[in-house]
């Protein structure tokens, strides 16, 4: 409080704080406030981005991503204001030998924009990785529908709205490298489409044969599933962005597993093996949290480049869902993410039945000099 001429009394709004994220052992111990405010907090974030909770996920489900693991560094802020936590800082480095790359995420209430909340995070962020060696930042971004003028990225494909983040990205010195769609596939209506495009990949796969598990993956499947992971950094399209190239084995794959199954999450693998050599050579994830009626979401699905062409992207995605179907008849849709660019994923889930509902930017800096913090292309 202050005084004003007249003996006005206003009240000033106090300045945000960036509160180091304490990871709890135990999210029944008073240690774990902190932890539990965030998830509330980043699923306000995403409700207000796009008017639904599909993405809303539990603590339970948070904290096995937030254990120390010896493949990355994740550190983390809650963002303060007065006593009330309004956003989350985030920063991962990925511990590959000789990495210079850093992922980063910036969430803030709407209520708390515009008061130079992001900016500040954005130096702390940058501070961050320059210690730890790192000049590569990459960021993602949900960009909701709105009108007026677009961005398109550098690769050409898909177009985000030129609104609020992609400006403050654009001001810090960020390119759009890539676009994401978002879609979703309604789990409601009859299968019948999927059936039909599973029929047809059946018989264009005849030299391969679908095997299925859970988390955790069964030991003869560990060593295959480990190596189409580690394609995932290397063979899905990925325009100028930066990934380094990921090494999976038998305890990378024991530790992945156990971020979901500790939460009470189920992961189902469907996988396409190559019948004359026991290869394992596509493969779909569909994951859902404990709670069975909500969202599923399909995550990594790769077919490696030397097995292309004998639709087994179609088969591993359809036969998941039917038996998802099966499983989880009470989940109403699955959500999935795809670069623009990467049209072959994309014709098989407008041919399944996949529908875009948001689009995602990806933005990349590359941070030059040193004296700077901040980055010497910030405005």
């Amino acid at each position: 409080m202050h005084s004003t001429p007249g003996d006005m009394r206003v009240t000033s709004i106090p300045g945000p704080s960036f509160r180091p994220l304490h990871i709890p052992h135990d999210l029944a111990s008073s240690e774990a406030s902190d932890f539990i405010a965030m998830v509330r907090v980043r699923n306000a974030i995403y409700r207000e981005n796009s008017g639904h909770d599909d993405e809303a996920v539990t603590p339970e489900q948070m904290l096995p991503h937030y254990r120390p693991n010896p493949y990355e560094l994740r550190k983390a802020w809650v963002i303060v204001v007065g006593d009330e936590i309004v956003g989350r800082v985030g920063i991962d480095l990925p511990l590959e030998e000789g990495s210079v790359v850093a992922f980063w995420l910036i969430e803030i209430l709407r209520a708390h924009w515009g008061r130079g909340i992001g900016s500040a995070a954005l130096v702390l962020l940058e501070q961050y990785a320059r210690s730890h060696g790192r000049t590569t930042l990459q960021s993602w971004a949900t960009h909701p529908p709105c009108d007026g003028a677009t961005l398109t990225p550098r690769t050409g494909f898909g177009t985000i709205p030129e609104d609020h983040v992609a400006r403050f990205y654009a001001r810090h010195g960020y390119a759009l490298e890539q676009v994401e769609r978002n879609s979703a596939f309604d789990m409601t209506e009859p299968l019948d489409q999927v059936e039909r495009l599973l029929t047809q990949s059946r018989a264009a796969a005849s030299d391969y044969r679908v095997l299925q598990w859970d988390a955790p993956t069964p030991a003869d499947c560990i060593e295959g599933y480990a190596w189409m992971k580690s394609r995932m950094s290397t063979d899905i399209p990925a325009g100028a962005l930066d990934f380094d190239e990921e090494r999976w084995d038998a305890v990378r794959i024991t530790q992945h597993d156990e971020r979901y199954t500790a939460a009470g999450s189920t992961l189902q693998v469907t996988a396409a093996q190559h019948i004359r050599t026991g290869e394992l050579c596509a493969f779909n994830e569909l994951m859902i949290p404990e709670d069975r009626t909500l969202a599923s979401h399909q995550e990594d699905t790769l077919v490696l480049k030397e097995h292309r062409g004998h639709k087994l992207g179609t088969l591993v995605k359809c036969a998941g869902l039917i038996e998802w179907r099966a499983r989880m008849p009470h989940s109403p849709r699955v959500l999935t993410y795809n670069a623009e660019e990467n049209r072959p994923m994309l014709d098989i889930n407008e041919a399944i039945g996949f529908i875009p509902i948001a689009y995602v930017g990806a933005w990349k800096k590359v941070l030059v000099g040193s004296a700077d913090s901040s980055g010497s292309n910030d405005s």
